[in-house]
């Protein structure tokens, strides 16, 4: 049996337990509002036809089936995500499209054996913030890529620059025995806040040429969406499960009265405030 994840921690327990199946469930929105970041991500590192490109953390593959559009039926592309549900998903996905140039492996990323130079691109979609020893992940990352191959990935900014995030935990707090809280230097949502701790472990795990750029993506969402992004997906999930009903109901009723005040004729103009970071081996 998987053991389960401690509350507030999005941990391998967690994608391989319910975590994985509510993200399976929710694909749909997930995709929706995740697509723009992920679309800019593809563009900017598109190393072209015949290409072998690694996409880490994949979840249900939508940046990794684009990635095989892009390189063609000469190259490859591989999605690596320690979920099982998720990279299940990928492949059912994959095989309805007819995307035959695609390969999916559920792995940690971080120390996987991909071989030595085994692929010309290593891109990411929110996938690089939740290794235990990002040293020793992207230096893991660095060996699979060829040298002059690219690195892009896009990485959460800090919370108060994504302030939806802070209102359900916010709302949360008063029913809860301890506070939740965000960790500062992950592994989480926010590990990569910081561009000095981005570029360091660049740095230090051999990758060159390191830029990070900022990257504003508007990813508006309805209030029933904002309501599932917030009490089903996300650190809520990991801590509502070991409350009682009547204190789960209540945590629902906080959030829904703090969210709906963000309510603009109809819509939640949320916006994704990311790191766009490249990279060369």
């Amino acid at each position: 049996m998987t053991p389960k994840a401690a509350p507030g921690v999005l941990s391998e327990s967690y994608w391989n337990d319910a975590g994985g199946d509510v993200w399976v469930e929710h694909q749909a929105l997930l995709d929706r509002i995740n697509q723009p970041v992920g679309d800019i991500v593809a563009e900017r590192a598109d190393p072209g036809p015949g290409a072998r490109v690694l996409d880490v953390g994949c979840g249900a593959g939508a940046t990794t089936l684009d990635m095989a559009r892009r390189v063609g039926p000469e190259g490859l592309s591989t999605g690596v995500d320690v979920s099982g549900a998720l990279v299940e998903l990928g492949r059912r996905r994959a095989r309805a499209a007819g995307v035959a140039n695609v390969d999916f492996v559920r792995a940690d990323a971080g120390t996987h054996a991909f071989g030595e130079a085994a692929f010309e691109a290593a891109i990411s979609r929110y996938g690089v913030m939740f290794f235990e020893d990002p040293d020793a992940a992207f230096a893991n990352l660095r060996r699979a890529v060829r040298p002059g191959g690219g690195l892009t990935f896009a990485c959460w900014r800090g919370a108060a620059e994504n302030p939806l995030s802070l209102v359900p935990l916010e709302a949360a707090a008063p029913f809860l025995p301890e506070p939740p809280r965000i960790p500062a230097d992950g592994p989480g949502r926010f590990a990569f806040a910081d561009p000095d701790r981005v570029r360091g472990v660049l740095d230090r795990s051999g990758w060159r040429r390191v830029e990070i750029e900022p990257l504003d993506v508007a990813t508006p969402v309805s209030f029933d969406e904002l309501m599932i992004l917030s009490l089903r997906l996300g650190l809520l999930s990991t801590i509502l499960p070991g409350q009682d009903e009547a204190v789960r109901r209540r945590i629902a009723e906080a959030v829904a009265v703090r969210l709906e005040g963000h309510v603009e004729d109809g819509m939640v103009p949320m916006t994704a405030a990311c790191w766009l970071v490249t990279a060369v081996a």
